[in-house]
């Protein structure tokens, strides 16, 4: 049995936790479903998963936690998911939530310097391209009502 020892375990955690409520208090500061208590559990959650293979002689406990990670943030994530007609909300939430899962269990098997980078990855999804996706659906919108096509270049210009 491998033994994991305390300032380490303790670093992974903080990692996952740390990285979790960045992710979180984006989504918190933009009032979306799933904010910064929910993204920093289920960092942290997902780290003490994987700290768990730790404690196991057998060296396939990390990957297996770590696919029921993958399905069971995803059924959870399943919740945040609505329908109303023809539009459907929650999608980003639910992406969000799932990734943040991913950078806890990447802190959670120490590999610290991956999860910042996907942290910063998805950051910079709801942060930088959140504009360009607003922009591209205004560009559509107008381009739906004047029955014209308009360039990108052009809607970026104006």
């Amino acid at each position: 049995m491998m033994h994991l020892a305390l300032p380490e375990f303790t670093l992974r955690i903080a990692c996952a936790f740390s990285l979790g409520a960045l992710i979180g208090f984006e989504r918190q500061w933009r009032q979306r479903m799933a904010g910064l208590r929910t993204n920093t559990l289920l960092a942290t959650g997902s780290a003490l998963f994987v700290t768990v293979a730790n404690f196991s002689a057998n060296d396939a406990n990390q990957t297996q936690i770590a696919a029921y990670i993958v399905s069971g943030v995803g059924f959870l994530t399943g919740a945040v998911i609505f329908r109303e007609h023809l539009s459907v909300t929650g999608l980003n939430t639910a992406g969000t939530m799932w990734t943040s899962a991913a950078v806890g269990t990447l802190a959670g098997v120490g590999a610290y310097a991956e999860a910042i980078v996907g942290a910063a990855f998805i950051l910079a999804v709801n942060v930088v391209l959140r504009p360009v996706g607003q922009l591209m659906n205004r560009r559509s919108a107008q381009s739906v009502a004047t029955g014209e096509p308009l360039g990108l270049a052009e809607e970026m210009a104006s």
